[in-house]
């Protein structure tokens, strides 16, 4: 049952100590209100790090050639290493552990893609079949590139959606059968696709990596060298990663320990390392934001003390006429969650209004940020910092209530 003369008395109160009232409303508010925010700012940088692993498969490795700074052999340091098609059959046929493996060539020197009367820039990637599975490419129309692209040198390619839309978009042309020009080469255009990654990924041109290296006059050269382990601990892509490096080492003449010579990226390996990174960012503004929370609820004790000793004399008229302590405990308490509860309900409603606003912000206006994506807070996990705030605001309020509970009456009323 509703105590309505109670409630009258604490609005009273609140309207009588406005200023006192907002200063304690704002310490709880700023809690709750920075919890919120820390949390979805937090979160969007690590969706942005998830976002970013998600365009290449999480259980790769990437290989890239250097240098040797060691001398070895009699070889002298500063010899460079050159991947080459042995390599990518070697370690294809003698590493079991990799399930798909694929090479990338780049084409060197300025050129421009040529569609008609149209001349374009875009980044230009020739690699085998499995690099669908290292990049996560997503086809939306035609096919992939195969095999016997591979073995037939075909002059094929595949474009990205946003290569697709410049070049056909305005016309509604379908891509499909059409020929690009790469650098005097006509290739026909067999797949549109795309990737989750970023819009370099989206204005990215697949051709064949035999047919460029014919083209090319690469002699069987590799830019780089990309693989993936299955569904292996990560523990076991180190054991996988050393045999990699042992085997081409072997191949290149180079020792084994010369990082320079052969630059090796292990994708799950990395991706644990930020998750275990975004652990402690999460732990760390998590102590933050309860730190916050803490300090409005102590504000909240505090003002609640002031509170007593202004109405020292009516809490001892009280008593002398006859309220029990549990009335008086209960009016103290009331108040002290009164305020906690409506501050934390507004920090909380002002924080979600923050992080969904940049976010409504960032997607309308089409906009994509390298270190920040989708800002998002769980509302339940807040919605039990708040109730937890709440109680917390109860029992701020009760050694406040406890001293005005000790009053004597008497003395009160001389005060």
């Amino acid at each position: 049952m509703i105590d309505y003369d109670k409630w009258a008395e604490i609005f009273s109160s609140i309207r009588r100590h406005k200023l006192r009232t907002f200063l304690t409303a704002l310490s709880v508010w700023w809690g709750i209100f920075m919890l919120v925010l820390l949390i979805g700012l937090g979160n969007g940088l690590q969706n942005s790090v998830r976002h970013n692993f998600s365009d290449d498969a999480l259980n790769s490795m990437w290989l890239r050639s250097g240098r040797t700074s060691i001398p070895y052999k009699g070889l002298p340091a500063g010899r460079f290493i050159q991947l080459t098609n042995e390599d990518y059959d070697l370690v294809k046929n003698q590493v079991e552990e990799v399930d798909h493996i694929t090479g990338r060539f780049y084409l060197w020197g300025e050129f421009t893609v040529k569609y008609k009367k149209q001349n374009l820039s875009y980044n230009i990637r020739c690699v085998h079949p499995d690099h669908q599975v290292l990049e996560n490419t997503l086809m939306t129309n035609g096919r992939y590139i195969n095999e016997k692209d591979i073995k037939e040198y075909r002059k094929v390619c595949i474009i990205g959606d946003l290569v697709a839309k410049d070049l056909f978009g305005k016309e509604n042309i379908d891509p499909l059968g059409e020929s690009l020009t790469v650098k005097g080469v006509d290739y026909k255009i067999v797949g549109v696709f795309h990737d989750n990654g970023s819009k370099r990924e989206l204005e990215t041109i697949y051709l064949p990596i035999s047919t460029a290296q014919r083209v090319e006059s690469a002699n069987g050269r590799i830019s780089q060298l990309m693989m993936t382990m299955g569904d292996i601990p990560i523990e076991e892509t180190f054991v996988v990663e050393k045999k990699v490096r042992k085997l081409l080492a072997e191949t290149h003449n180079f020792d084994v320990n010369d990082r320079q010579a052969l630059y090796i990226r292990n994708q799950a390996e990395e991706f644990q390392e930020f998750q275990t990174v975004f652990t402690f960012i999460k732990g760390f503004l998590w102590f933050v934001g309860i730190g916050s929370i803490l300090a409005g609820v102590i504000g909240v004790s505090n003002i609640m003390l002031i509170v007593v000793k202004d109405r020292t004399r009516e809490i001892g008229v009280r008593k002398a006429m006859g309220a029990t302590p549990n009335s008086i405990l209960t009016m103290i308490m009331q108040e002290s969650v009164f305020l906690t509860a409506i501050a934390g309900y507004i920090g909380m409603i002002s924080g979600f209004a923050i992080i969904y606003g940049i976010n409504y912000l960032l997607v309308s206006n089409d906009v994509e940020l390298e270190y920040f994506r989708n800002p998002e807070v769980d509302f339940m996990t807040i919605f039990y910092a708040l109730i937890l705030l709440v109680i917390s605001g109860g029992l701020a309020g009760l050694i406040p209530a406890m001293q005005a509970v000790k009053i004597n009456p008497v003395t009160a009323m001389k005060s």
